[in-house]
């Protein structure tokens, strides 16, 4: 037993009007306790639906993110400097709507848009289809490389993963206690903003509630980070839905006033309105997702221009959403995503 863990332990969980907020340091050492399993299960187990009761602050989630960076691994920096886009979606993974982040990442490399996704196997509570999976699925294996060799994919095809199992074994033996305590605890939202990469970036998380975004904002800014984009998307990812408004948030914390621009945008104002696609099964998306690429009029096609055009308009110079929405169309109808994909299969097998 940690003795110093159990004072954390007691700070968060002593009921709704005792409890305390952890400051940054004490998160950041109690995310140390547990990743090195220096806290027994017990507490553990305890801590993390204790802190998912009381709800964490952005402060805690900052600590959480500094012991992230001291143990987690880091993809090295782009030769070029080039910033790279982190799609961060929820590990726990989807399954009700088909999941857009690895075709959006193949359309944004092929515009010289590098991108970087990470996440591990299938995942207590929702069991979803995970990240690895739909890219195995693709042809693309993540879950041997070395690091140095993802960051040689990266360099030659603009996309990279973190494969959790293998480069951080210590979040990773933190899974079980998903499942044990049936809930998602507040590392499902520290996920979304963990960046395994030493260069520039840009990180885009997803969230389902206001106040996820305005702690995501808060840790951010506390960690340094100046710029970054915040989407409510399909089941809190970073995928843009169709059926209802997308709103986003962008954020240039460089800027004294107005650092938030609140942009909600409409499908059907771009003619690209609709249901979003319905998960089935891998082999049904794999399916669409070939014919999807080989330019066919899918159910999948317009839900991947909407979601690709809008990153095309952030991080391209494409001036405007209109014209992203006609460089998506034309980047996919000429076949140079399809060659994309093709060249990201050899390298990454």
């Amino acid at each position: 037993m940690s003795k110093e863990f159990r004072e954390l332990l007691r700070k968060v969980g002593s009921g709704p009007h005792t409890s305390k907020n952890l400051t940054r340091e004490e998160s950041a050492r109690a995310m140390e306790l547990m990743l090195t399993q220096e806290a027994t299960p017990a507490q553990i187990g305890a801590f993390l639906i204790a802190h998912r009761i009381k709800r964490p602050t952005g402060t805690e989630l900052a600590g959480m993110l500094d012991a992230f960076e001291q143990w987690g691994p880091k993809i090295p920096a782009l030769s070029s400097g080039q910033t790279v886009i982190v799609l961060s979606q929820p590990y726990d993974g989807r399954d009700r709507t088909c999941p857009l982040g690895p075709l959006t990442a193949l359309v944004l490399a092929t515009a010289g848009c590098p991108v970087i996704q990470h996440g591990g196997d299938r995942m207590p509570t929702k069991e979803g289809i995970p990240l690895v999976e739909l890219w195995e699925g693709l042809g693309v294996n993540w879950r041997s490389p070395s690091l140095l060799a993802i960051q040689d994919i990266l360099e030659k095809t603009n996309v990279g993963f973190v494969y959790l199992p293998k480069y951080f074994p210590e979040a990773q033996k933190l899974v079980i206690y998903r499942e044990e305590i049936g809930k998602r605890p507040p590392l499902a939202t520290l996920e979304l903003i963990w960046v395994p990469y030493a260069g520039k970036h840009h990180v885009v998380p997803g969230f389902v509630h206001p106040p996820t975004e305005n702690m995501i904002a808060e840790a951010l800014s506390l960690r340094g980070v100046s710029t970054f984009t915040t989407v409510k998307g399909l089941e809190g990812s970073c995928d843009l839905p169709q059926e209802r408004t997308a709103i986003i948030g962008l954020y240039d914390l460089t800027k004294a006033e107005n650092a938030l621009t609140r942009l909600r945008l409409h499908a059907a104002d771009f003619g690209l309105g609709g249901k979003n696609p319905v998960w089935t099964n891998l082999v049904d998306y794999l399916e669409l997702a070939q014919a999807t690429l080989n330019g066919e009029q899918t159910p999948l096609r317009s839900a991947l221009i909407w979601n690709s055009a809008f990153y095309l308009w952030q991080h391209t110079d494409a001036p405007n959403l209109e014209t992203a929405i006609a460089k998506a169309e034309k980047l996919i109808d000429d076949g140079l995503v399809k060659q994309q994909w093709d060249r990201l299969q050899l390298y990454a097998k």
